[in-house]
């Protein structure tokens, strides 16, 4: 018997990012207009990036990937931890989670690589979750040795495998352990 794919923003994100990498796989041009840079020149001949005004580029490039086994493993982090906290927070504080984990991983990963480097991949996001993770881990009934360890092996990951922007990791890291601190804060949304 086949059972009805549940309708959470978690799933959604996921078949979202599922689309993209098979429509960049079909589509490679469409690739160099949405991952995230700086600064650099393009197949054009012209300078784009988000210096030069290509803001989309800090939210476009966190649903591409280098590789299916980059999409595999951030499918997996995002099923696992997503779906507590679309469970906590409900769906729009997730959202905005996910979003503002995103947008802080972009800023610190175009601030502080080479203006030239590219970066794709839903991690600074899914760092947010890690970093908010870190902040409710309590309450979500988390053993925090298992992940500071697990945070660890990425960190390890990160730096022992080349082309990995650490820098979106802890940008997301950071906004995701802001954001969960702010909701801490705030009235529990009914609902």
């Amino acid at each position: 018997m086949i059972s009805r794919v549940e309708n959470t923003l978690t799933n959604q994100i996921l078949i979202f990012l599922v689309g993209m990498y098979l429509a960049i796989t079909i589509y490679p041009g469409l690739e160099e207009k949405l991952f995230l840079f700086n600064r650099a020149i393009l197949s054009d001949g012209l300078v784009h990036g988000v210096a030069e005004g290509e803001w989309y580029r800090l939210i476009t490039a966190g649903f591409l990937h280098a590789s299916l086994t980059h999409l595999l493993f951030n499918a997996l982090a995002l099923y696992t931890l997503g779906k507590p906290f679309e469970i906590l927070y409900g769906r729009r504080r997730f959202a905005f989670l996910l979003f503002f984990s995103l947008i802080t991983g972009s800023l610190a990963s175009v601030n502080f690589n080479a203006d030239n480097q590219v970066s794709v991949g839903a991690s600074g996001a899914i760092f947010g979750l890690f970093g908010a993770l870190l902040v409710v881990g309590r309450k979500l009934g988390s053993d925090f040795r298992s992940i500071l360890t697990l945070l660890a092996i990425n960190a390890v990951i990160a730096i022992a495998i080349p082309n990995i922007d650490w820098r979106a990791h802890l940008g997301g890291l950071a906004g995701g352990a802001l954001v969960a601190a702010i909701y801490r804060l705030l009235p529990t949304p009914r609902r």
